[in-house]
């Protein structure tokens, strides 16, 4: 733990959803900032326990072993996470979708790498994939699914979720200013810092790697962002087709799949969404991810989310292509690798 700035405050942070959570929180009472900062990262394990995918006593987990029998009754918060869920899926369209386990596993991404997936149990896959398979009974407050083998994964917005319920937490004890991230990609702006401007976050810059597949940061250019985005009682998401990922036949696969076509996303590499909710951003992100471009217009109708998009050019040589809609970013000078699209706009 150390001071958080020159002016006094803490910084906590703790491993939980197979990454590193962190807070900032300024101010010159540090035993109550710390005592409120731990509270907010037992909230997020409390959350892992519940909602993770792999540990086999979680709530998800005893939901997908048992929904395909009967209608399962869960806790009222996990309910209405489910409910954001399906208004995601409706709302992109399927791009957003937290039943892509099936494909997740036939791509082998699930604890691995990734490997072509058979025909056959590809199409197994699709057929039980898809938020319509899922059930939502609120008045009993129970999921059920309509065929043997959906399942859920919260993967693309438990994040997000966890985020968001850790700064509920923290203005509940009386935290006015804080600023959370898990693993970087998703980051929470609470109130202002203490200079009271705007947080500033980075996003990072993207670039082809020797082997074809993209990751985050630049040979030669250590810590050079893209861009940097302010935030005030906001939160933005990245998604991005680096991390897992395996070659065939001189083709880089990446871990983001397009639960519609059930294979992985062709086009964009790197997407942002800035909105008043982690949970959102966490699933909007990945959603503008899937849709590209296109992907602008369908976020357009949910009130206040606005995005960044990083898309391959269509010619090798030619650098990366930003397109922004209704985000206030400073796009970072590059030596070159990044281009900025002529439809990139504050609004």
């Amino acid at each position: 733990m150390a001071d958080a700035n020159a002016n006094g405050g803490v910084a906590v942070a703790r491993e939980a959803m197979a990454t590193r959570f962190e807070l900032v929180l300024p101010g010159r009472d540090e035993v109550r900032l710390r005592a409120a900062g731990e509270a907010a990262l037992d909230e997020i394990e409390r959350l892992e326990a519940q909602l993770s995918f792999y540990r086999a006593d979680s709530e998800l987990t005893r939901l997908n072993r048992r929904a395909a029998q009967e209608p399962v009754q869960v806790e009222p918060q996990f309910f209405e996470l489910l409910e954001r869920a399906q208004r995601i899926y409706e709302l992109t369209e399927g791009a957003f979708d937290p039943t892509i386990a099936p494909l997740m596993r036939a791509w082998g991404f699930v604890g691995a790498a990734g490997r072509l997936p058979d025909p056959e149990r590809l199409e197994t896959a699709r057929a039980v994939s898809g938020m319509h398979l899922v059930r939502l009974n609120r008045s009993a407050r129970s999921v059920r699914f309509e065929r043997p083998g959906v399942m859920l994964d919260l993967g693309a917005i438990g994040k997000g979720y966890a985020i968001e319920r850790a700064a509920e937490l923290l203005l509940d004890l009386g935290i006015v200013s804080a600023i959370i991230h898990g693993g970087t990609s998703t980051v929470y702006a609470l109130g202002t810092p203490p200079d009271g401007g705007a947080w500033k976050v980075a996003v990072p810059k993207p670039a082809a790697s020797p082997g074809g597949s993209l990751k985050s940061g630049v040979p030669g250019e250590p810590g050079l962002p893209l861009a940097v985005v302010s935030l005030r009682d906001q939160a933005m998401s990245i998604s991005a087709v680096w991390g897992k990922a395996f070659e065939s036949d001189g083709h880089v696969y990446g871990h983001v799949l397009d639960p519609r076509l059930g294979r992985p996303v062709a086009g964009a590499v790197m997407a942002a969404a800035v909105t008043t909710s982690a949970t959102d951003a966490d699933a909007f992100s990945t959603a503008l991810l899937v849709l590209g471009t296109s992907g602008f217009e369908r976020l357009s109708r949910a009130e206040a989310v606005a995005g960044l998009l990083v898309v391959e050019p269509g010619v090798a040589a030619e650098p990366l292509r930003v397109s922004a809609r209704g985000i206030a970013f400073e796009q970072v000078e590059q030596s070159g690798g990044v281009r900025s699209a002529s439809e990139s706009a504050s609004g």
